[in-house]
């Protein structure tokens, strides 16, 4: 019996629609050719444009739209007339809070075929998982700005730190860290200048961490860690973050493994109380919106990470081989990643790879 998976697919701005178009070429071939299962695809325009025509990204019970959904393909956000902080927080953050996405997933690994820019470091050697608070901290929205204009203007921006949301990251990130081979996990942290509520953050791993007695555990200050994975990447497996640090982290986990184009993201909210969000972390690219060479391993990775997630195991499989087998090819490869190829040819290519016998 094939089992049927619907889709809330919002492609956003900029390069998004092209990717996440590619990526939706990419599941149903991959779904025909298993016959397994079969993705309901209902495509929302909500983005930059809806803003400039209606003055909204999207609608007000826009989360709640989504909540008949298996899963969410969302592309990327971001226009140069919009103001980003409007379609940050008008989009895809309005989503993930909305939706209660506390847990955000961004593997990094260098795929065949890529080179990282650390001298002497291949395949097998960067293999990371990063943990991304991803409801409160840093991003909960809480502050203001009062008296504008004038001399004594004011702007704040509180980080909120709630013992629920920090222990429900902490026990995900050591459930996943339990999960993989080395069994290893690395807290970030900056509870040296930020004495409330990362020293809380601290307390509360170490709390979470006499419940996981197999999983070995260490901290690092976020400065020192950006040395850490820059020097010495083998050292680290499981990472866990504030919002905020993460965010920065992992852009520099995606330029280590060799371009930002190949990251993939799930924002999950784990009791499958509501649906789960994944893409690409590359962003909007305006500068090469349009001119058909935009990558799209980012969002098929993504793409593999959602059909995990929906209990296709073997097909989320397939469909990564295939990635490796296109990064390994360098006729396939788009100009960000050292090649000609345009987006159309990249997934012609992996659409050729899934037919591919094992």
């Amino acid at each position: 019996m094939t089992r049927i998976h619907r889709i809330a697919a919002i492609p956003g701005d900029g390069i998004g629609p092209e990717v996440v178009d590619a990526a939706l070429i990419a599941l149903d071939h991959l779904s025909r050719q298993t016959n397994a299962f079969r993705l309901e695809v209902d495509r929302f325009d909500w983005g930059s444009e809806r803003y400039r025509r209606e003055g909204a990204l999207m609608p007000e019970d826009g989360a709640r739209q989504l909540l008949p959904y298996d899963a969410i393909l969302f592309g990327a956000v971001g226009a140069p007339d919009v103001p980003d902080h409007v379609t940050l927080w008008g989009l895809r953050l309005a989503i993930c809070q909305g939706l209660d996405q506390y847990a955000n997933v961004r593997p990094t690994r260098i795929l065949p075929g890529i080179s990282s820019p650390l001298e002497g470091i291949g395949p097998g050697d960067l293999d990371w998982v990063i943990v991304r608070e991803n409801s409160e901290g840093e991003y909960a929205g809480q502050g203001g700005r009062s008296h504008r204009g004038r001399p004594h203007e004011i702007a704040t921006e509180t980080a909120i730190f709630t013992r629920t949301g920090v222990e429900r990251i902490m026990r995900f990130a050591f459930t996943l860290a339990r999960s993989r081979p080395r069994k290893r996990l690395t807290v970030v942290t900056k509870s040296n200048a930020q004495r409330y509520g990362l020293v809380l953050w601290d307390e509360i791993a170490a709390e979470v961490a006499t419940e996981f007695p197999d999983v070995t555990w260490d901290k690092m200050l976020v400065d020192a860690m950006t040395v850490r994975m820059t020097l010495d990447p083998k050292s680290l497996d499981t990472i866990v973050a504030t919002n905020l640090h993460a965010d920065i982290l992992s852009d520099l986990a995606a330029a280590l493994a060799g371009s930002i184009g190949i990251a993939p993201t799930a924002n999950l909210n784990p009791e499958r109380r509501t649906p789960s969000m994944f893409e690409p972390i590359h962003g909007s690219a305006f500068d090469i919106t349009g001119k058909g060479v935009a990558n799209p391993v980012g969002t098929f990775w993504s793409a593999a990470m959602m059909l995990e997630h929906l209990g296709e195991d073997e097909a989320a499989a397939r469909l990564m081989r295939a990635v490796e087998a296109v990064t390994a090819d360098p006729a396939a490869r788009t100009p960000d990643l050292g090649g000609t190829a345009t987006t159309a040819q990249m997934t012609e290519r992996l659409c050729a790879a899934l037919d591919a016998k094992d």
